[in-house]
């Protein structure tokens, strides 16, 4: 299915895992791909070549999401190499796990810089642009825990429950020039870092989910694609779970 032929992306963190999934289902379904990263050149220009692969242009380009000008700076470069941006995916975002009590104001601001404020720098940079073109699909990556919170994660808790409250409004602010703002809240996804759980904390993790699985990186991914094409043209505002019932 080549729904986003023509259309031009750029996902932040789409290095790895999630990110990559991203990219690859985006690139399947015929967009070009720029592949934001942060630090992981390696990684990234890996993406890029399997990217390229599918029969799309894409490209690696490096900035810290929660420096302002360096978003402003990769969203220019992404309209300079393609023409316009159609797609934009935040799914940039760190952890700094810790109990509230003993959790450095350090952390706390690492987590909300990069997660929430490196989404409002991206958005913000890539506003004018898509209200020009009358045209944009931004999809934030949330999380199951930005809903129901999370014993020792209360900064990535707020970063990603705030994601949600700025993509609804950002919906409203841009729904009239066919610009939509979703986003995805990934349950546990089988992941590296999930891989490294203790079998017990895994079999804990779980007893959580409904469903008695973890979810694919590639499952978060048709998510993200369903509300970057053109079958999800009258929806904004909304917020997909991603995580085989956690949520109900």
């Amino acid at each position: 299915m080549k729904d986003l032929n023509g259309r031009y992306a750029l996902v932040t963190g789409g290095s790895r895992g999630i990110g990559r999934a991203i990219c690859l289902e985006l690139a399947a379904r015929g967009a070009a791909v720029a592949v934001n990263y942060a630090g992981n050149a390696a990684a990234a220009e890996e993406t890029v070549e399997a990217c390229k692969a599918l029969g799309v242009d894409a490209f690696a380009l490096q900035a810290d999401v929660a420096d302002a000008a360096a978003c402003e700076a990769m969203v220019k470069e992404t309209i300079a190499r393609f023409g316009r941006l159609d797609i934009l995916v935040n799914n940039a975002g760190i952890t700094r796990d810790g109990l509230m009590l003993t959790m450095k104001e350090a952390d706390w601001d690492a987590v909300l810089d990069t997660n929430l404020k490196g989404a409002f720098h991206c958005m913000k940079a890539a506003y004018r642009p898509m209200m020009k073109q009358k045209y944009g699909r931004i999809v934030n990556l949330s999380s199951i825990v930005g809903l129901r919170g999370n014993a020792g994660q209360a900064n990535y808790a707020a970063s990603k429950a705030g994601l949600i409250g700025l993509t609804k409004s950002l919906a409203k602010e841009l729904a009239a020039r066919n610009v939509t703002v979703n986003a995805v809240a990934p349950g546990f996804i089988d992941t590296d870092m999930t891989a490294a759980l203790p079998e017990k904390a895994r079999e804990a993790m779980l007893s959580t989910i409904p469903m008695g699985r973890l979810g694919q990186a590639e499952d978060v991914a048709r998510a993200v694609a369903f509300f970057a094409g053109e079958g999800a043209g009258y929806v904004t505002g909304q917020v997909l779970c991603v995580d085989g019932g956690m949520a109900v």
